[in-house]
Protein backbone atom coordinates (compact mmCIF):
# COMPACT_ATOMS: atom_id res chain seq x y z
CA UNK A 1 0.00 0.00 0.00
CA UNK A 2 1.80 3.41 -1.09
CA UNK A 3 1.69 5.55 1.70
CA UNK A 4 0.91 9.32 2.24
CA UNK A 5 1.41 12.19 2.09
CA UNK A 6 4.26 12.27 0.90
CA UNK A 7 7.46 14.21 1.42
CA UNK A 8 6.08 17.68 0.89
CA UNK A 9 9.12 19.80 2.41
CA UNK A 10 10.93 18.33 -1.02
CA UNK A 11 8.43 19.20 -3.01
CA UNK A 12 8.31 22.34 -1.47
CA UNK A 13 11.82 23.28 -1.79
CA UNK A 14 11.81 22.26 -5.28
CA UNK A 15 8.85 24.47 -6.55
CA UNK A 16 10.85 27.08 -4.58
CA UNK A 17 13.52 26.69 -6.24
CA UNK A 18 12.26 26.90 -9.53
CA UNK A 19 10.99 30.06 -8.53
CA UNK A 20 14.41 31.52 -7.44
CA UNK A 21 17.32 29.62 -8.86
CA UNK A 22 19.47 31.77 -11.43
CA UNK A 23 20.46 28.23 -12.88
CA UNK A 24 18.02 26.77 -14.97
CA UNK A 25 18.40 23.57 -17.50
CA UNK A 26 18.29 24.67 -20.89
CA UNK A 27 17.63 22.03 -24.42
CA UNK A 28 19.94 22.10 -26.80
CA UNK A 29 17.43 24.71 -28.91
CA UNK A 30 17.83 27.58 -26.17
CA UNK A 31 14.46 26.50 -24.52
CA UNK A 32 14.21 25.83 -20.56
CA UNK A 33 13.50 22.51 -20.19
CA UNK A 34 9.93 22.00 -17.51
CA UNK A 35 9.00 18.89 -16.10
CA UNK A 36 5.51 17.87 -14.37
CA UNK A 37 4.41 17.08 -10.68
CA UNK A 38 1.43 16.98 -8.81
CA UNK A 39 0.37 19.68 -6.37
CA UNK A 40 1.88 19.45 -2.66
CA UNK A 41 -1.88 19.78 -1.77
CA UNK A 42 -4.06 17.37 -4.16
CA UNK A 43 -5.48 14.61 -2.09
CA UNK A 44 -4.95 10.73 -2.42
CA UNK A 45 -7.98 9.90 -4.84
CA UNK A 46 -7.12 12.45 -7.35
CA UNK A 47 -3.31 11.41 -7.41
CA UNK A 48 -4.60 8.03 -7.55
CA UNK A 49 -6.59 9.19 -10.67
CA UNK A 50 -3.68 10.63 -12.11
CA UNK A 51 -1.66 7.71 -11.47
CA UNK A 52 -4.72 5.69 -13.45
CA UNK A 53 -4.88 8.21 -16.28
CA UNK A 54 -1.22 8.43 -16.98
CA UNK A 55 -0.51 4.96 -16.85
CA UNK A 56 -3.45 3.78 -18.95
CA UNK A 57 -2.66 6.30 -21.39
CA UNK A 58 1.00 5.53 -21.61
CA UNK A 59 0.25 2.09 -22.43
CA UNK A 60 -1.80 3.24 -25.39
CA UNK A 61 1.18 4.81 -26.65
CA UNK A 62 3.87 2.06 -25.97
CA UNK A 63 4.95 3.03 -22.37
CA UNK A 64 4.87 1.53 -19.67
CA UNK A 65 4.48 2.95 -15.50
CA UNK A 66 6.93 -0.03 -14.49
CA UNK A 67 9.18 2.93 -12.63
CA UNK A 68 7.09 3.19 -10.29
CA UNK A 69 6.59 -0.65 -9.46
CA UNK A 70 8.27 -2.49 -6.72
CA UNK A 71 12.08 -2.45 -7.72
CA UNK A 72 11.38 0.20 -9.82
CA UNK A 73 13.82 3.54 -10.23
CA UNK A 74 11.35 5.50 -8.60
CA UNK A 75 9.48 3.05 -6.40
CA UNK A 76 10.68 4.85 -3.26
CA UNK A 77 9.64 6.72 -1.24
CA UNK A 78 6.79 4.72 -1.74
CA UNK A 79 4.08 7.24 -1.78
CA UNK A 80 1.06 8.89 -4.11
CA UNK A 81 2.81 11.78 -4.63
CA UNK A 82 6.21 10.50 -5.50
CA UNK A 83 4.40 7.72 -7.79
CA UNK A 84 2.09 10.23 -9.31
CA UNK A 85 4.77 13.09 -9.79
CA UNK A 86 6.64 10.26 -11.84
CA UNK A 87 3.89 9.00 -14.14
CA UNK A 88 2.29 12.98 -14.38
CA UNK A 89 5.67 13.61 -15.80
CA UNK A 90 6.46 10.75 -17.83
CA UNK A 91 2.93 11.56 -19.68
CA UNK A 92 3.37 15.42 -20.08
CA UNK A 93 7.25 14.59 -21.68
CA UNK A 94 5.65 11.64 -23.93
CA UNK A 95 3.20 14.30 -24.92
CA UNK A 96 5.50 16.83 -26.02
CA UNK A 97 5.31 19.16 -23.30
CA UNK A 98 2.73 21.50 -23.54
CA UNK A 99 1.03 22.61 -20.86
CA UNK A 100 -2.46 21.34 -20.93
CA UNK A 101 -0.79 17.70 -20.55
CA UNK A 102 0.15 18.72 -16.88
CA UNK A 103 -3.16 20.28 -16.07
CA UNK A 104 -4.64 17.18 -14.76
CA UNK A 105 -7.91 18.41 -13.40
CA UNK A 106 -5.96 21.50 -11.99
CA UNK A 107 -3.59 18.73 -9.66
CA UNK A 108 -0.69 19.20 -11.99
CA UNK A 109 2.31 21.58 -11.63
CA UNK A 110 5.14 22.99 -14.30
CA UNK A 111 8.23 23.47 -12.15
CA UNK A 112 12.01 24.75 -14.41
CA UNK A 113 13.64 22.81 -11.20
CA UNK A 114 14.61 19.01 -11.95
CA UNK A 115 12.77 17.09 -9.50
CA UNK A 116 14.72 14.13 -9.87
CA UNK A 117 16.63 12.45 -7.07
CA UNK A 118 18.95 9.29 -6.38
CA UNK A 119 17.87 6.69 -9.22
CA UNK A 120 14.67 8.46 -10.38
CA UNK A 121 15.32 10.49 -13.21
CA UNK A 122 13.10 12.75 -14.92
CA UNK A 123 13.19 12.36 -18.12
Amino acid sequence: MVKSPVSLPLLYFLLLLSFNSGILLKLANGQVKKWCVAKPSTDDKALVSNINYACEQLGILGFNCSQIQPGGECYDPNTYINHASSVMNSYYQANGRQEHNCNFQGSGLITISDPSYGNCQYP
